[in-house]
Order: C-alpha cells, then sequence, then structure tokens
C-alpha cells in the first residue's frame, strides 16, 4: 500500500485563507468607510490623483460599477473628479480633505488589522512580504 504524503498548500490556496481572514477582520465600521472605498482612497492618497480610466483597472471594476462607486464617494465627500487639462473627455479623481481625514482613520484601523493578521511574522518578514505581494501585483 503507498504511503500518501500530505501536500502542501500552493502559494495561492495560502493567499486566498490569509485574504479570507483580512476581509472578515476589515469591517466597515473598524475602517470608517466600505472597504472599497478605502481601497480606491488608499491609491490616491499614495499617488496623489489618477485618471478615472486608471481606477478601473486598479479596482477592477467595469466602467459602469466604477462610476457608481465615485458617485458614493463624491457624494462623500472624499473625492472629487475634475476634468483632463490635456483631454477634457477624462476625468482625473483626486483625494479631497475629507477623504484625506479619512483615510488616515481607516490607516489606523488596517494597520491594526495588519498587525493582528501577521503577528507571527516579524518586521523584516512582513517588509519582505509587502515587497513579494507588491511585485506580483506591479508584475
Amino acid at each position: 500500500m503507498a504511503e500518501s504524503v500530505a501536500a502542501q498548500p500552493g502559494t495561492l490556496t495560502l493567499l486566498s485563507r490569509l485574504s479570507k481572514s483580512v476581509y472578515r477582520k476589515m469591517t466597515d465600521e473598524l475602517l470608517g468607510m466600505k472597504l472599497r472605498h478605502f481601497l480606491v482612497v488608499a491609491y490616491l492618497a499614495e499617488h496623489g490623483r489618477a485618471p478615472q480610466q486608471f481606477l478601473q483597472d486598479v479596482t477592477h471594476l467595469d466602467a459602469n460599477n466604477l462610476v457608481l462607486l465615485l458617485n458614493e464617494m463624491e457624494a462623500l465627500g472624499y473625492i472629487q473628479r475634475v476634468r483632463d487639462e490635456e483631454d477634457r473627455r477624462r476625468h482625473i479623481v483626486v483625494l479631497t480633505e475629507i477623504g484625506r481625514l479619512a483615510f488616515k482613520h481607516a490607516e489606523k484601523a488596517r494597520e491594526t488589522i495588519e498587525d493582528d493578521v501577521l503577528h507571527a511574522l516579524d518586521v523584516d518578514e512582513r517588509e519582505a512580504l509587502r515587497r513579494l505581494l507588491a511585485k506580483a501585483v506591479d508584475g
């Protein structure tokens, strides 16, 4: 009778498990905003502004759903859409002061969640994981 060897979970399986853990902990109440709003304001906080069409790629939303999301965020005061000076057909999405303040609050919650989810990793391991994930995302 052949001896069975327990298979090691693959990288994508582990990422999926980690992701589910993060999503369970990253509630709207803790963040102070919806997670999908957080993803947009986090991107804008890092890059300052972005063409609306580019945010479609960042959020993986189709154009109609992105417009609905940006409408929500604009109504909340998190973002403002302005016409692109170089191409009047395009909109540039800009983070407002209200959006910056909301992001600061949400960012503190994100740090707490990261500490909880990644508690088994030391500082160097966390940085290595962050670098590798960023490389995979940019890849």
